[in-house]
């Protein structure tokens, strides 16, 4: 590697990005994982030649190659799920530095996602449940008292935040589970222990070649998603052009389509049965959807993000009976104006009204994305991957 690679799903999710960033830390020399978006919703599943297997959600997938990792100032930072999981690693802070502008997800967040997902009942959005979204929201409307990352050094004002979130939200929706004063000052204690553990800094490692990993899908991103069921994060490499322009554009890709809860998914196919040994039914996210490869909302999320340079392709293992080049009602999917929430939403009403034209045999991806493919992964294990 002479260049960074950035990692994104041209997908809704689920589509590989972690085994991807294993493998390129496995096989090059890589000086940081740098995660550039969303927070501890990321479930990115990691398998070791040996058996060993962990979902990473904050730190970066090459951990178990000693590839440290920095969390940038666009990742939501969730300091109690991160204590959970470092304990799964082994506590391996030294390799983690975290960006003092970062966003905090907090319980208040956490219990604020759920009171408000259980309130739209049938008409859920989608979520993890894990408060990303409560914490992009209130930096957007308070954004002078969000809690963020760097408050750690400063209790007085880290409690002052808390509190006013909690006011904020808890006028708006109601109790929020028994989150009072002692739940304040015992998160305020809990950071101040974060602090003297994790490396708090904006400096970013790009002194060698980087991998940024990102989470979730293009697909579900807050601009060019298929409003309202998206994510309140950016999905695209627009974050990553913000903090370094040197970059290879790396799109990961299913041979076969999946989803997690609501929202429009042209190619299901409820028929469809394959093994998934890492994803299930999530209380929050709802069912785990199968459906086709979708050649036309691939080539949308390659447009919407400015183009890739080439593909990872996943789940070759699998044997697929067809795929979808074309829908009955249009071929191309058609981006709208950057922020136009309500094109996006027209555009949703549209992809639930489409059905698809399938062609029967294996995707030949390369051909219809017209991107070259560098990599195939036969498995979630390193050595389960070729170049072709």
């Amino acid at each position: 590697m002479t260049k960074h690679f950035a990692v994104v799903d041209l997908g809704y999710g689920d589509s590989g990005k972690g085994t991807i960033v294993d493998w390129l830390c496995a096989n090059e020399s890589v000086s940081a994982v740098i995660r550039f978006n969303g927070g501890a919703q990321a479930g990115h599943n990691v398998v070791t030649p040996d058996g060993r297997h962990h979902t990473f959600s904050q730190f970066g997938s090459g951990t178990f190659h000693g590839v440290p990792t920095h969390l940038s100032r666009f990742v939501i930072v969730d300091p109690l799920a991160l204590s959970a999981e470092a304990a799964a690693l082994g506590d391996p802070y030294e390799l983690l530095t975290v960006d003092p502008e970062a966003l905090l997800a907090t319980p208040w967040h956490r219990a604020a996602n759920r009171i408000r997902e259980t309130l739209r009942g049938q008409d859920r959005h989608g979520s993890c449940g894990l408060g990303v979204g409560e914490a992009v929201a209130f930096s957007v409307v308070r954004a002078g008292e969000a809690p963020r990352v760097g408050d750690a050094r400063s209790p007085r004002l880290l409690r002052a935040r808390l509190r006013a979130l909690r006011d904020h939200l808890t006028e708006e929706l109601g109790e929020l589970g028994g989150l009072g004063d002692q739940s304040i000052d015992d998160f305020v204690d809990m950071m101040r222990d974060f602090a003297s553990v994790v490396s708090i800094s904006d400096r970013l490692p790009l002194d060698g070649p980087c991998v940024f990993e990102g989470a979730q899908g293009v697909l579900l991103d807050e601009w060019r998603g298929f409003h309202p069921y998206t994510t309140w994060s950016t999905t695209t490499f627009d974050n990553v052009l913000e903090l370094t322009t040197d970059i290879v554009r790396l799109g990961v890709v299913r041979t076969y389509a999946t989803r997690h809860g609501p929202g429009p998914f042209v190619t299901e196919d409820a028929s469809l049965s394959f093994e998934e040994r890492h994803n299930d039914h999530g209380p929050w996210q709802g069912s785990f959807r199968v459906g086709h490869f979708d050649a036309v909302a691939h080539r949308y999320a390659i447009e919407v993000c400015g183009g890739v340079d080439a593909l990872a392709v996943t789940h070759c293992d699998v044997a697929v009976p067809a795929y979808c080049d074309a829908y009955h009602e249009m071929k191309r999917i058609v981006p709208g104006p950057f922020k136009d929430l309500e094109y996006q939403e027209r555009l949703t009403g549209q992809l639930i009204a489409s059905r698809p034209v399938l062609t029967a045999g294996a995707p030949p991806i390369e051909e219809l994305l017209g991107t070259p493919v560098l990599v195939e992964s036969y498995g979630p294990r390193t050595n389960e991957k070729k170049s072709p």
